[in-house]
């Protein structure tokens, strides 16, 4: 395995849910490309650790339940991106609908996975910075990894 850079990476949503948690599951949906993304953040589970400490012995340490992580990528807003009104659209949906998001990095790589968006947050800085958004997208179900293209 060689490293990367991020450039060239992208971030997809769709409103629709794969038919199955898998990559032909996901490969059938149509995504949206979320356009002016500055970065997407860290992608992977974390597990909660259980420990128990017998009386006699050493401390037995377990993985608890996962953690899939949660999304913090920041982007120059543009109202006529369509990747960007999905984005947001998920953000004021209040039915607990989960959404597909498809991740590409640099090397043609992919991540799948659902997750709900909490908020949408702009910010308005000095008159040298561009207008940007902050969401949050909760990552609900576990990442599927998928290889490049051949």
């Amino acid at each position: 395995m060689t490293s990367m850079t991020a450039a060239g990476s992208a971030l997809a949503i769709s409103a629709a849910s794969p038919a199955t948690n898998d990559i032909a599951g996901f490969t059938a949906l149509t995504f949206t490309e979320i356009g002016n993304i500055e970065k997407i953040g860290p992608i992977g589970a974390s597990f909660a650790k259980v420990e128990f400490q017998p009386l006699k012995g050493a401390k037995q340490k377990y993985k608890g339940s996962a953690d899939y992580g949660a999304l913090q990528p920041s982007l120059a807003l543009d109202s006529a991106d369509a990747g960007q009104t999905l984005l947001q659209t998920s953000a004021d949906d209040e039915t607990q609908k989960l959404y597909s998001f498809k991740v590409t990095r640099q090397d043609g790589t992919l991540r799948y996975f659902q997750g709900r968006t909490f908020g949408m947050p702009e910010t308005i800085d000095g008159a040298d910075t561009m207008v940007t958004a902050a969401p949050t997208v909760e990552i609900c179900t576990k990442i599927i990894k998928a290889p490049a293209a051949a």
